[in-house]
């Protein structure tokens, strides 16, 4: 009889041994790393999803905010983590930038993530100050020439997508204008608001309550096509710089080993979430189009945003000491 305990006890071994992770997670609360200061349309979004997951699960989605260095500082954090589903990152369309840009930054794109799910894409809008005497980007163009380095834009920091647009813009344009960098889309649009610097381009997530305000004026956004958010608004390549088509846009992921099923996981629900009427209306209303894609599809995604960002940044000749 004494052997009855010990074949339980080796069935029970046995059982566990084919647990998968995935079974069990997330038994604890999980962590997301933000590379920019509270307040920007990154955290809106990561909150929003994150408690939906909260609701789904039972576990907390806890914002830990590391800004600087064009999310330098977050990858950096999330690299050097336990790679077990607990702590993740919101990507930002910068760390696919950054490689090209610094001389050294603290990841390898190809080999230190685990890609979870492209969350959104969202338009850039060239949005200035009220003070500004330009209803148009060819007026804007036209003041910037006749004022050369009298202009400021502000960025949400060095290397993001909107430092980079407003540096096309400066080529194309062929205008002297001086970049400004911020820690994030909250001090930038403060400092558009308080007339420190003249003008920026934002992902329209942080910059549609300050337009629908009139707080700001939009001139343009910078896709290809018309963004359903502005109908009215025209794109830069309908205002005359023909090749310009730049957009941001946000994933989340793990640090590299982190195991497939979990990522598989996390992709499922966060996608459901994504489809759902409620979530895909609050994110168009804050300009924002709802993605889901899968783990190989964002590492793909990845690569082909990660080669088209080298053209535009060797292209104009940017770089950060």
């Amino acid at each position: 009889m004494r052997t009855l305990p010990r074949l339980l006890f080796a069935v029970l071994l046995l059982a566990l041994s084919f647990t998968s992770p995935a079974q069990t997670y997330p038994s604890r609360p999980i962590r997301v790393i933000l590379g920019f200061p509270p307040g920007g349309g990154g955290e809106i979004l990561v909150r929003t999803i994150g408690q939906k997951l909260t609701e789904r699960w039972g576990q907390p989605i806890v914002v830990e905010n590391r800004p600087g260095a064009g999310s330098n500082i977050a990858a950096a954090e999330l690299v050097k983590s336990a790679p077990d589903g607990y702590t993740l990152m919101y990507m930002p369309a910068a760390l696919v930038v950054n490689p090209y840009l610094y001389a050294k930054v603290p990841y390898d794109l190809a080999k230190d993530f685990t890609p979870v799910t492209l969350l959104a894409s969202f338009p850039l809008v060239l949005v200035v100050h009220p003070s500004v005497a330009a209803k148009s980007v060819a007026e804007l163009i036209a003041l910037a020439k006749a004022k050369p380095g009298a202009l400021n834009f502000a960025s949400i920091g060095n290397a993001s997508p909107p430092h980079l647009a407003g540096e096309t813009f400066r080529m194309q344009a062929g205008v002297n204008i001086v970049h400004v960098p911020y820690k994030g889309s909250a001090p930038a649009q403060t400092a558009l608001l308080a007339g420190e610097v003249q003008l920026m381009f934002d992902t329209a997530v942080s910059a549609v309550p300050n337009i629908k305000s009139g707080r700001t004026r939009a001139l343009a956004v910078t896709t290809a096509a018309r963004s359903p958010l502005f109908p009215d608004l025209p794109t830069m390549a309908e205002s005359g710089l023909r090749e310009f088509d730049l957009d941001g846009w946000a994933g989340l992921v793990g640090p590299a080993g982190m195991p497939a099923e979990i990522a598989q996981r996390l992709q499922q629900e966060i996608a459901a979430i994504l489809r759902a009427p409620e979530m895909a209306e609050r994110l168009a209303s804050l300009g924002a189009d709802a993605r889901g894609t899968t783990p190989d599809e964002f590492r793909r995604f990845i690569a082909a945003e990660s080669a088209k960002w080298r053209r535009i940044v060797e292209a104009s000749g940017a770089k950060i000491d």
